[in-house]
């Protein structure tokens, strides 16, 4: 198996030394690029939109109406440092952006999709999109548009080699609020509007309460509190606040009508920026119990399955039908100036998935 880490390591170093960040095209175009010369045995359609290309790729000649399985990777990156750019391997863990979120799980998929794509008696797709860190929406969701579907998806995203079957979906609301200006010397005479605000946020805070540690339940994130004026003296009359609300599958429904109750309750106006939905795949699907027996085999216990705060393009998929996880090596500090992925983790990775491709 050393060849084989060799090889992992070799493709997770050249690929994250392309500065793939979204506001780089040439960068975008350069890490694609990468990926196609490792799969120039196999057939791969391109798409492209709002400046953010992205493959998928299959071995039939023609391209299957539906996948059992996709490898789903991202290889867009987060803006870093010149230094962070250059892999390092250090202790067991390979250093640099990306390494962990994801470019190191994406190699692993690569791999293994080019080991066994031609033997498996059924199609698999790998599809590799570089606008995951802005949403998904020219990327995974543009394909899925285009018809592109699937039995079950992985996305090699960083969960520590645990099972990510639910995320939470995303509300980022705006709300306004009117009242009546005054001299700041006379309040009562006016009706401020930032007060408003405040009353509907305590309101709402009592039912989506800031939690002390991690919990699975609705948060909901003030974000900002503004008004146009910006005299001392006067008693505002237009406010608005900024909400990220991150909802558990449970309140889907539920935390919109208490939104429109409330604003309703305080005569604001009420946004909705943005809805993204949930990501929740069963516990009881068939694959997941699959990928559990696959890495008792490999790693001697079974992985749990987690729930995650923060959204993937998984959500794009359960959209449309189609059951999907979160799946990949374990490391840290994705985000940061010190990303790191274990080494040992990406073969432990890819033998899972070896052997969970092969039990289907």
């Amino acid at each position: 198996m050393k060849a084989k880490r060799k090889e992992i390591l070799k493709l997770s170093e050249r690929l994250i030394k392309v500065k793939s960040v979204s506001s780089n095209y040439k960068g975008l175009k350069a890490v694609l690029a990468e990926v196609e010369k490792e799969v120039d045995k196999f057939f791969v359609k391109s798409f492209s939109k709002s400046k953010s290309p992205s493959l998928l790729v299959y071995s039939s000649a023609s391209l299957p109406k539906k996948f059992k399985v996709i490898l789903n990777a991202h290889l867009d990156v987060v803006p870093g440092r010149p230094q962070q750019f250059k892999p390092k391997v250090n202790k067991g863990r390979l250093y640099g952006r990306g390494a962990y979120d994801m470019k190191a799980a994406a190699a692993v998929e690569i791999l293994v999709f080019k080991e066994l794509a031609k033997k498996l008696p059924y199609p698999i797709g790998l599809q590799l999109v570089t606008d995951e860190e802005v949403g998904g929406f020219a990327g995974t969701k543009h394909q899925i548009e285009k018809g592109v579907r699937a039995d079950f998806v992985i996305a090699g995203e960083p969960t520590d080699l645990e099972i990510n079957n639910a995320a939470k979906g995303i509300i980022w609301a705006k709300v306004y609020a009117t009242g009546v200006s005054a001299h700041g010397a006379y309040p009562w005479l006016g009706e401020n509007a930032i007060l408003i605000i405040n009353k509907f946020l305590d309101e709402l805070l009592k039912i989506y309460p800031v939690p002390r540690s991690e919990v699975w339940s609705t948060t909901v994130n003030v974000a900002s509190i503004q008004t146009e004026n910006t005299s001392y003296n006067t008693v505002p009359d237009k406010a608005f606040v900024l909400l990220d609300i991150r909802y558990i599958p449970d309140d889907k429904e539920k935390v919109l009508e208490d939104l429109k109750s409330l604003a309703k309750k305080y005569k604001l106006d009420l946004e909705i920026v943005l809805k993204e939905p949930e990501h929740f795949t069963p516990k009881t699907d068939p694959n997941i119990f699959l990928l559990q027996k696959a890495t008792t085999k490999i790693r001697g216990r079974k992985s749990r399955i987690v729930v995650k705060h923060g959204g993937s393009d998984i959500r794009h998929y359960n959209a449309v039908g189609c059951e999907g996880i979160t799946f990949g090596p374990v490391g840290a500090g994705h985000h940061t100036e010190e990303e790191w992925v274990d080494i040992q983790s990406l073969e432990d990775f890819y033998l899972i998935l070896k052997e969970y491709l092969l039990s289907l």
